[in-house]
């Protein structure tokens, strides 16, 4: 790392075509494969478009779908555009959460300096690059790492349980993968709407899901939750495996199951051809089985934020890392040590917001 410093310029907002490269130190990936991909260099600052917004960033998040992309498993993910032999962007890390350094010509809903989170193409670095329309004002309550562990994994759980699963107060939520990122917040956030909630994780970390606001927990390792002891409204499959007979089982005659993301399978698909089935075996079925592509939206931030600032959801981070010591988090994540979620932290990241 260089020893000066090079800081954007905080008398305008210049388009980035118009600004002088500088440097900044960033966690770059040289192939798919082991955290032994991952290397710290000194790499150019992103140049940002009309429609972007530059972020000095404070803490990032670690989420599964980094994990994929230093893998490059399922292989569906190079066809479809993310790089055949390495990933087309070299600086992981989607989660953000930082100040505003720069704002791009178009751009006209933040200013320098503000405090803001959201989804970026590379925030393991000390400035990101965020779409104006994938960024949101940060919660005052929250800190930098705690609002950098919010974007992708709340906006999948509230995707998942309002818009595909259309939860309802007084419904049995089941969520699979309940100590996990999501799972964290989904738990959370079905609270929040007045669902009684039960909890499935590994064992040891019951206590961490009792406190998310769980009414009920299921050790896997010892028990089975489709039984047939207990029928569910709705079910929230996250990254898991079970057959779709299975989640069939533990549901109500009318109930849903929505599929989040996948694990297992073949190197091609991953766990994603289950979830490709679900919507076509529905078809048939009273119950209602159905996939979430979740998207990156600024928009599921600003629905989050009253549960936020309320204190009804709070993230919740396993442990943070500083940017050095990313392949040391991500093997904390492979071993699934993790309860929640983890944060990158960056030089600077103790500055007030």
């Amino acid at each position: 790392m260089t020893s000066q410093r090079h800081h954007a310029d905080t008398s305008g907002a210049p388009h980035a075509s118009h600004r002088e490269s500088v440097s900044m130190q960033a966690m770059v990936q040289t192939g798919y494969g082991s955290t032994e991909v991952f290397e710290l260099a000194e790499i150019e600052r992103p140049r940002i478009g009309e429609h972007e917004v530059l972020v000095r960033v404070h803490a990032a998040g670690l989420d599964r779908g980094t994990w994929h992309m230093m893998v490059g498993r399922p292989y569906l993910l190079r066809v479809i555009g993310f790089g055949f032999r390495r990933p087309k962007n070299p600086v992981p890390g989607i989660d953000v959460a930082g100040t505003v350094a720069e704002v791009g010509s178009s751009v006209t809903g933040f200013a320098l300096g503000q405090p803001v989170y959201g989804m970026s193409r590379g925030s393991f670095a000390e400035y990101a690059a965020v779409l104006e329309t994938k960024l949101a004002a940060k919660p005052a309550n929250l800190t930098f790492e705690q609002a950098a562990v919010v974007p992708i994994s709340g906006g999948t759980a509230l995707q998942a349980l309002s818009d595909s699963g259309q939860v309802k107060q007084g419904q049995k939520v089941l969520v699979l993968g309940a100590s996990g990122g999501v799972g964290s917040f989904a738990v959370q956030i079905a609270k929040a709407c007045g669902a009684e909630v039960t909890g499935v994780c590994s064992p040891g970390k019951q206590d961490f899901v009792r406190s998310l606001g769980a009414d009920h927990v299921i050790d896997y390792t010892r028990e089975d939750f489709a039984d047939g002891s207990d029928h569910y409204d709705l079910i929230l499959d996250i990254a898991g495996n079970p057959p779709l007979a299975r989640l069939r089982h533990a549901l109500t005659p009318t109930g849903t199951a929505v599929i989040v993301g996948g694990e297992g399978g073949g190197d091609w698909t991953g766990g994603f051809g289950r979830s490709l089935r679900a919507p076509l075996f529905s078809r048939f079925l009273s119950q209602r089985l159905t996939m979430l592509a979740s998207k990156e939206r600024g928009s599921d931030l600003e629905r989050l934020a009253e549960h936020l600032k309320s204190g009804t959801v709070t993230p919740r981070v396993d442990r943070t890392f500083p940017l050095a010591k990313v392949p040391e988090a991500m093997r904390r994540l492979e071993a699934g040590d993790v309860c929640g979620k983890i944060a990158i932290t960056l030089p600077g990241s103790d500055l007030p917001g």
